[in-house]
């Protein structure tokens, strides 16, 4: 399924911030950890890539909030897009599905902190499941 060699183009929703990822995106997890419920409004599915492989064209309105002391959140100052959930120190960043143009080449591979997740909610797609 994955698109080789391919770039994939995104942006937030007003397109004031514009990023592209080369290469193949690896399958994406979904979060439902309380933090990223309440950044997202439910859940948040995102692909990890190498720094690397990420070129933010447009970031005149990118700006990052520090969740923790581990983790910063990039987001569209003027549209308030969640694009971005960077780990400090690590090769590799989180780019949020929703955001990228279709298509991805890719499927969701596992939901994560489910033991935080929302009670208003069932998850039922078969995929596997961590409590962390």
């Amino acid at each position: 399924m994955n698109i080789p060699d391919a770039s994939h183009r995104g942006s937030c929703l007003c397109g004031a911030v514009s990023f592209e990822v080369s290469g193949p995106l690896a399958p994406p997890d979904i979060c439902h950890c309380r933090q990223c419920r309440k950044q997202s409004g439910h859940v948040f599915a995102s692909t990890d890539i190498s720094r690397s492989a990420l070129s933010i064209q447009s970031e005149a309105t990118l700006r990052w909030y520090r969740s923790s002391e581990r983790i910063s959140r990039g987001f569209c100052a003027q549209c308030g897009s969640s694009l971005f959930w960077d780990p400090i120190g690590k090769d590799v960043i989180a780019v949020a599905m929703g955001a990228f143009d279709t298509p991805t080449g890719t499927h969701v591979k596992m939901h994560i902190f489910v033991a935080d997740k929302g009670d208003y909610y069932d998850i039922a797609d078969g995929l596997p499941q961590h409590a962390h």
